[in-house]
C-alpha cells in the first residue's frame, strides 16, 4: 500500500478521493485550509496554507510520500479578494511543486479546469487546444499548468481538466438552482437551454486520478461524461425524479447576458466572467485520449449526476444553510441579486 499526500483533502473533491485512497488501504495525509471532518487510522490532517512553505516543509518531512494528489482550489466565488485566489492557486502551486522536487517525490496529479476557455469552440476540446480563460480563476489554473511543466524533469505530473465536478454533496453556486427546484418554482434557462455543458461524476474522476497516480510521464488529459443531453434535457429529468412542480422558463440571451455583465460588474452577483460568457454555451471535452492511455470509462450521465447532488441538498438544506468555515463547494453560494429573479419565478 501507498502514502499519498491530497491537498484540499478537506473540500468536496478531496474528500471523495481521500475516502477512497483510505477504503483501498493506502495511507493519506490531508493538507486543507479547513479542519478535515473525517477521522481513520490511516489518516493524518494537517491545517495549512499552500503558500507557508515551512509548514509544507514540515509535512514533507513528516512522511514519504509515494505521490501528491494536488486538488487545493481557491474558488472564484469562495475567495475574499483576487490576490488571495492567484497567489493560492499560483504561489501554493509552486511552493508544492519545490517540496515534490526536494524531497524526491516522483508522483503528482493536479485537478485543472474547463475554465481554462470561456468560448464555445464548436467541437469538443482536445488536449492540444490552446487555453484562453476569460477570468482569474481559469488564469490561475492554466498558470498552474504551466509551473507543472517548468517541473517535468524532477517528477511526473499528470493534469486532468475537469469539467463540473458533481456529486452528492456538491454544493457551491448549484445551491441557486438546486433551491429554485426544491421551492417549486420557475427555472429559468438562457437562450431556451439548447446548449450542451458536460459534466464530471466526481467518484469517475477519483478512479482517474488514482489511474494516474502512477502514469509514467508528465501529460494533459480532458475527461468528463458521456451522451450529454441539452441543459433543457438535463434540469427536466432532474424535476421529473425529484417530484418537484418547478417549470423550466426562457430568459432572453442577449439581455440576460448584458444584466449578468453588469450585476456582476456591481458586485452584486456570484456568476463571473466565466458564468456568462458559457451560461447559453456548448462545451465538451474530448475524451478519447484518458479512455486510450488509462482504460478509464465514465459511469453516470449528467442528469443522473445532478440528480443525487439535488437530493442531497434537499434533504439537508437546513444544515446546508448553516455551515461555516468549509470549502466554497461545500456551501451554498449567495444568489445575490439573483434573488430578485427568484422572487418573480
Amino acid at each position: 500500500m501507498s502514502n499519498y499526500l491530497v491537498t484540499g483533502g478537506a473540500g468536496f473533491f478531496g474528500a471523495v478521493l481521500k475516502r477512497e485512497l483510505l477504503s483501498q488501504g493506502h495511507s493519506v495525509t490531508s493538507f486543507d485550509l479547513h479542519n478535515d471532518e473525517d477521522t481513520h487510522p490511516r489518516l493524518t490532517s494537517v491545517v495549512g496554507d499552500l503558500r507557508d512553505k515551512t509548514k509544507l516543509s514540515e509535512v514533507f518531512s513528516a512522511a514519504k510520500f509515494d505521490g501528491v494528489f494536488h486538488c487545493a482550489a481557491m474558488l472564484a466565488h469562495g475567495a475574499l479578494d483576487d490576490k488571495l485566489l492567484w497567489t493560492s492557486n499560483v504561489d501554493g502551486t509552486r511552493l508544492l511543486c519545490e517540496c515534490l522536487k526536494e524531497n524526491g517525490v516522483k508522483q503528482l496529479v493536479f485537478t485543472s479546469s474547463n475554465c481554462l476557455w470561456g468560448h464555445n469552440l464548436g467541437r469538443p476540446v482536445a488536449e492540444d487546444d490552446v487555453p484562453k480563460p476569460v477570468e482569474l480563476y481559469g488564469q490561475s489554473k492554466w498558470e498552474g499548468e504551466k509551473i507543472l511543466q517548468e517541473f517535468a524533469g524532477s517528477f511526473n505530473s499528470v493534469i486532468i481538466r475537469c469539467p463540473t465536478i458533481i456529486d452528492s454533496g456538491r454544493l457551491g453556486l448549484l445551491t441557486i438552482l438546486f433551491e429554485f427546484i426544491d421551492e417549486n418554482r420557475r427555472v429559468w434557462a438562457v437562450g431556451g437551454g439548447r446548449n450542451r455543458y458536460q459534466f464530471i461524476y466526481a467518484q469517475d474522476l477519483v478512479d482517474a486520478a488514482i489511474r494516474a497516480i502512477t502514469y509514467p510521464k508528465t501529460t494533459v488529459f480532458h475527461i468528463g461524461s458521456d451522451n450529454v443531453k441539452t441543459i433543457r434535457e438535463v434540469y427536466s429529468y432532474v424535476i421529473e425524479k425529484a417530484g418537484s412542480k418547478a417549470k423550466i422558463a426562457t430568459l432572453p440571451r442577449r439581455a440576460t447576458l448584458f444584466l449578468m455583465q453588469l450585476a456582476y460588474s456591481m458586485k452584486m452577483s456570484p456568476l463571473g466572467p466565466y458564468q456568462y460568457n458559457m451560461i447559453a454555451e456548448d462545451f465538451v471535452f474530448d475524451t478519447t485520449k484518458i479512455k486510450k492511455e488509462l482504460g478509464w470509462r465514465p459511469t453516470i450521465t449528467n442528469e443522473e449526476m445532478l440528480l443525487r447532488a439535488y437530493q442531497y441538498y434537499s434533504r439537508n438544506r437546513r444544515a446546508i444553510e448553516e455551515r461555516k468555515n468549509v470549502s466554497a463547494h461545500k456551501q451554498a453560494a449567495k444568489m445575490g441579486v439573483i434573488r430578485l429573479l427568484k422572487w418573480v419565478s
